[in-house]
């Protein structure tokens, strides 16, 4: 080497001759372009093209994810077969010794000899040492370009050297995996399938509004005006409704077991399909690392195997069969059909609905693709808040049950869907039939009893309800979905203390459609009736539960974050102008309300709600549910007139106005209102010197004529008269001051 000084001044003497124009890596190119400003185009030109391929979706990930899979279970394949083909050694791989005869470094004829005198006492084992020698020789020597090679191949040749023993169970494992799918086809379309709805997103679900706590429960399935009840923002719950339905009906519908129908299904699995059963065994072994290492240290131990054994038996048991969607034929176009349902999972509802219209005119006989049209229809009838599009799919819906060849378990869940989409409409007399014929093609199945009883109780056929549920707990007899509702009818009935041992125990079930802030509600009123303290213990239950807002508060229409108090003043709710109103003309109120009491028409109605312990307590309503009730108004004009003016009263969708007359001894039981989102006013018009009370929680107060109280009767209250006269009282509903106008606007009828 030079002089790094006189080098250094001459590569400074170099740079200094350069041109100021020369690139900054001091190159150029022939054109003038530098060797940077090519690189940055190429980049750009890759960069720009990575986009298109993800924008234009020009690449199939999922074809290219299958072929990684199927070249992952060829993987020894290609290891022991391809590079069998360079086995010099004989011992069947390819490895570094393999290697090394290929390069040279090594004669081939000891291996050969070897394995030319194979013998069990094997005496030539002398110049396989000396062998042995010679390599390590070989390898101690300072190598060239071939110990490079050897780098690169005996990573992989050590790797295969050291798993001789374990490897080939490994593969043999693998192969049996592969060796079952291929001796099951029938099994794989059906497993694809239900993997496919799995986590299906469809946007006709069944709870994604009203499970944003919108309001504390759902509409009531047994009142007909609160099907469209609205959350907490006031977001119109009949969208959260249809999602709810659809959603239920892929993950629970479809991909679980109907309730209380476990033990036939067993059995029909056990006699189908037993190698099924002990596949799914292994699988759970092998997908739970943690029981099997625990049944390896059991067995260093000395236990047997038999518990484990057998829990794993019941894991296969508790495993739920899956439900078969496809038939023969469907099977055979399972592409297309998953082409256009991909599309529907998308949201690409348009699509989808064209994809599955064209599979059923080419397929008319296809209950699958139908099955599709069905669900895209209902899909674009959500999408489109249309009504005649939902009629559609429900029509369609039918035209899939009625298909030849169609499998049970699509018959099953397309007309259960079918069913809640008419009692979504309102049409619960046709959702009554289609559960009626289910029943009739399933009538082992314990679920779609105790759905029928839901339907009978929708359209208030208490009897036939009752009869239902009877039915089902002469079979199932622990059946905690029929023990509520069979309670809940019982109570209806006003069998009070029969209904409790039926509420009580199916609350405890803990089965699914019980955990519901009704039952608790109606046990809890049940309990206090026949004068038991444990009322109260339910209660809070179903205030941790999330059902109440609190033990004193216990209603179940609710709009979150609202102020809550028992008792209210005129100015904290802001309606002191319809307040003074009322104490202005509380006398004009009065002699209308008198002159109705004179005549002998009884106008006022009895209390319905089963609400009276004793007594008799009448009602004349001039509003309901926001609607002015025109006939009564003409026999009060001058009252209806004076209200018209405050909308907060007769606007308000959820409370009433209305005369409230009491004889003297009756006693009204503790009970809640529905709702949050009122306040209610009582006008003192008649009103006895003494024995008229009424409690809010823990506070009992009286009233007194011409004046406004103020209560808020989502709170637990009770009312006696125990006066010599009656007493007359006007109430006045109106919306709780902290709903917003959209709210108001939104919510509900109650």
């Amino acid at each position: 080497m030079g002089d790094p000084c006189t080098e250094s001044n001459n590569m400074a003497e170099e740079s200094d001759s350069k041109p100021q124009s020369a690139s900054k890596n001091g190159k150029k190119g022939e054109g003038g372009h530098s060797f940077f400003t090519w690189f940055m185009v190429l980049a750009l030109l890759g960069v720009w093209t990575s986009v298109a391929v993800v924008w234009f979706d020009l690449v199939d990930y999922d074809d290219v994810l299958a072929r990684a899979k199927e070249f992952r279970y060829n993987i020894s394949e290609v290891l022991q077969g391809k590079l069998g083909a360079y086995d010099a050694d004989g011992d069947g791989d390819f490895d570094v010794e393999d290697a090394k005869v290929l390069l040279g470094l090594k004669e081939p004829s000891v291996v050969v000899d070897t394995r030319a005198e194979p013998g069990p006492e094997e005496p030539e084992a002398q110049p396989l040492v000396e062998e042995e020698v010679i390599e390590a020789e070989e390898a101690a020597q300072p190598p060239a370009e071939p110990e490079e090679v050897e780098d690169q191949v005996e990573p992989e040749g050590e790797d295969w050297a050291a798993a001789t023993e374990d490897a080939p169970e490994a593969e043999d494992v693998l192969d049996e995996q592969v060796l079952d799918a291929e001796e099951e086809p029938q099994e794989t379309p059906e497993t694809e399938d239900i993997e496919e709805y799995e986590g299906e997103d469809d946007f006709v679900e069944d709870s994604p509004v009203d499970s944003e706590d919108d309001e504390t429960n759902d509409a009531h399935p047994y009142e007909d005006n609160t099907e469209d009840v609205i959350d907490t923002v006031g977001e119109i719950v009949e969208e959260a409704l249809a999602e709810d339905i659809s959603d239920e009906l892929e993950q629970e519908e479809l991909l679980e077991v109907d309730q209380g129908d476990g033990p036939i299904q067993e059995e029909e699995a056990a006699e189908e399909e037993p190698a099924v059963a002990e596949d799914q065994q292994v699988d759970e072994l092998h997908e739970e690392p943690v029981p099997a290492e625990d049944l390896h240290q059991d067995e260093q131990a000395g236990t047997t195997e038999a518990p484990q054994e057998e829990q794993s038996k019941e894991k296969v048991k508790k495993k739920k069969k899956k439900p078969k969607l496809l038939n023969k034929f469907d099977k055979t176009i399972k592409a297309e059909i998953d082409a256009a349902e991909k599309l529907r999972k998308k949201g690409k509802v348009e699509e989808a609905l064209q994809a599955f219209e064209s599979l059923v005119q080419r397929y008319p006989q296809s209950p699958r693709s139908r099955y599709g049209k069905a669900q895209s229809e209902d899909d674009m009838a959500e999408k489109k808040r249309s009504n005649d599009l939902l009629l559609k799919a429900i029509n369609t819906y039918r035209e899939v049950s009625e298909l030849p060849d169609a499998p049970a378990d699509l018959v099953k869940a397309t007309l259960k869907r079918r069913a809640e989409r008419q009692q979504f409409l309102g049409r619960m007399r046709g959702g009554l039939a289609t559960l009626e014929r289910l029943v009739q093609i399933f009538p082992e199945d314990i679920s779609l009893k105790n759905d029928l009883g839901v339907g009978y109780l929708l359209m208030g056929d208490n009897k036939n309800a009752k009869k239902v549920y009877e039915e089902v707990l002469a079979v199932a007899p622990h059946d905690g979905f029929a023990k509520v509702h069979y309670g809940f009818i019982l109570k209806s009935d006003n069998k009070i203390a029969e209904s409790i041992p039926f509420l009580r125990e199916g609350l405890q079930s803990g089965d699914p459609g019980t955990d519901d802030g009704r039952f608790y509600f109606h046990l809890g009123d049940a309990l206090q009736r026949v004068g038991d303290s444990s009322a109260y213990e339910w209660y809070e239950l179903g205030h941790q539960r999330g059902h109440f807002a609190s033990v004193w508060q216990r209603s179940l229409y609710n709009v979150d974050s609202l102020k809550a108090q028992p008792w209210w003043t005129a100015r904290e709710t802001t309606y002191t102008d319809l307040v003074k109103m009322l104490e202005k003309n509380w006398k004009t109120i009065r002699e209308e309300a008198l002159s109705l009491m004179d005549t002998s028409r009884g106008l006022f109605m009895p209390e319905d709600e089963n609400l009276r312990e004793k007594g008799e307590w009448g009602q004349f309503t001039l509003w309901q549910q926001g609607k002015k009730v025109e006939k009564s108004c003409h026999s009060v004009p001058k009252t209806c007139a004076l209200l018209e003016r405050y909308p907060e009263a007769t606007g308000c969708k959820r409370g009433q106005i209305k005369y409230s007359v009491m004889q003297p001894g009756t006693h009204v039981w503790p009970h809640t209102g529905p709702t949050n989102c009122r306040l209610r006013m009582h006008l003192g018009l008649v009103i006895p010197a003494q024995g008229c009370s009424i409690r809010c929680t823990n506070q009992t107060r009286t009233w007194e004529e011409g004046k406004v109280l103020i209560f808020d009767d989502s709170f637990e209250h009770e009312v006696w008269q125990d006066a010599s006269s009656f007493r007359l009282i006007f109430i006045v509903d109106v919306w709780h001051p902290e709903l917003t106008q959209y709210q108001r606007q939104t919510l509900s009828p109650i």
